[in-house]
């Protein structure tokens, strides 16, 4: 619940449904926000000039206009504009998308939990100025498969002190881990991630479940396990898959009762916690060949997310490049680094066998090594790196990608010419009136 003394934040409810839009203010009210809601996309404009809003969130379909044209319109000419958040349909998630890249903050998908919509606003409302809607932890990428996800952990959350993540390696196991840690134990409690594979079985035990003084040569104290560390949040076991079958047995116990006691000590210790493990092999097959405890497997196997490799998810890969390109122009902001479309489509082509991580540091190598604010193929592709003749481009219309050019070149005389609009119109041999036009259809703003 709010705090009467702090000041409340106001929201922009864009959504013509009676039923839904009252259920949603009134929900929004109970957090502790004042919402304007609003039925048209005129209601929406005029509620928008009068006050300051946190976050918008709005519905695509508006019986006078789109919610997504409204939005570029507003882009186009407002200068400051709050986090748009967007709820559509299933069928209209590809406009939902392009509605992201043009600067949109966020969507979410009907029907939604009213939670994950909750958290998502309260994110927004809360990094409202800084300008950096793509650096939210709860956004996990565009593709429909990690929108799913980002929006069950909410749910899972309330109700699941326990989760396994399946996936190869590098595609944000532990990003996904981090985010279920913030919906179960919130920010604030421990987060103890534990790399199964890099300790050696020896000292494993140790390491989990601590030590008494004296409890071994060298134990010169006592020390707290990683669990114990973890009192309250979360202990995240990656690689759980390289446990050795003796520790595996240990760790059903602790996990069955929430006691544990330390090597060397006599009296067991209640442990509170919650539990993700993650993996990229198969459990399954492991437990069939009897590497892996099938009792152990069916006590983490409750809730099961897989996240699947970027070859599976494409549309997040020009999503993820952008993000990291902001990442590094915020820590760079003399540089100024930009994707050439064509680059875009090479990289989308592109099959990233090491996922997110290799995608990644391709990025930040490449934002250091190119000569110009301009990120070619060659800042990406020219240390051997090969797009693979045999993954040809997804299908895409030219129009697409001659607007796509034409973005990133007004994106850079704009650039030039400080956002002087008459500057920049008379660099291009255009009028003011045509430059404004090119730039609400394209999405940017001066």
């Amino acid at each position: 619940m709010a705090n009467p003394n702090e000041t409340r934040s106001r929201l922009c409810l864009i959504e013509d449904d009676e039923i839904i839009g009252e259920s949603l203010t009134d929900r929004f009210r109970l957090e502790g926000f004042d919402v304007d809601w609003c039925r048209t996309g005129v209601e929406a404009r005029a509620a928008l000039a009068a006050h300051r809003h946190a976050v918008v969130i709005s519905d695509i379909r508006l019986p006078d206009c789109n919610g997504g044209d409204l939005f570029l319109d507003l882009l186009a000419s407002a200068p400051m504009l709050p986090p748009f958040l967007f709820m559509t349909a299933f069928g209209s998630i590809d406009r939902a998308v392009e509605l992201i890249k043009a600067g949109a903050a966020d969507y979410i998908t009907k029907p939604f939990d009213p939670d994950a919509l909750i958290a998502k606003v309260r994110a927004l409302a809360e990094g409202y100025g800084a300008r950096q809607p793509l650096a939210s932890a709860e956004v996990l990428g565009v593709s429909p498969a990690m929108r799913r996800i980002a929006e069950s952990l909410p749910r899972l959350a309330r109700h699941a002190d326990s989760l396994l993540i399946t996936g190869e390696s590098g595609v944000g196991k532990e990003h996904v881990a981090r985010l279920f840690h913030r919906y179960a134990a919130g920010p604030q409690a421990p987060f103890v991630a534990v790399n199964c594979a890099a300790i050696p079985d020896t000292l494993l035990e140790a390491e989990l479940f601590g030590y008494e003084k004296g409890a071994f040569t060298g134990a010169t104290k006592a020390r707290r396990g990683y669990f114990e560390q973890a009192g309250g949040g979360t202990v995240f076991l990656d690689e759980i898959g390289d446990m050795p079958l003796s520790m595996q047995a240990k760790l059903l116990r602790v996990l069955q009762e929430h006691r544990l006691q330390r090597l060397g000590g006599e009296a067991p210790l209640a442990v509170e916690f919650h539990l993700v493990c993650a993996t990229h092999c198969d459990l399954r097959a492991m437990v069939d060949e009897g590497r892996f405890r099938d009792d152990l497997y069916y006590r983490i196997h409750v809730i099961h997310l897989r996240i699947p490799p970027l070859r599976e998810r494409r549309e997040d890969i020009p999503w993820f490049v952008h993000h990291f390109v902001d990442a590094f122009n915020r820590a760079h902001p003399e540089e100024k680094r930009r994707i050439d479309p064509r680059t875009e489509e090479a990289l989308t082509r592109y099959a990233w066998p090491g996922n997110v991580r290799e995608l990644k540091h391709a990025v930040e190598r490449a934002c250091i090594l190119s000569p110009g604010p301009l990120l070619g193929a060659d800042a990406f592709f020219g240390e051997g790196l090969d797009a693979g003749p045999d993954q040809p481009p997804p299908s895409r219309p030219l129009a697409d990608y001659l607007m796509d050019c034409e973005r990133d070149y007004l994106h850079m005389v704009l650039e030039q010419h400080g956002g002087h609009m008459t500057r920049t119109a008379e660099a291009l041999g255009i009028t003011r009136k045509t430059l404004w036009e090119k730039l609400r259809r394209l999405g940017l703003q001066a």
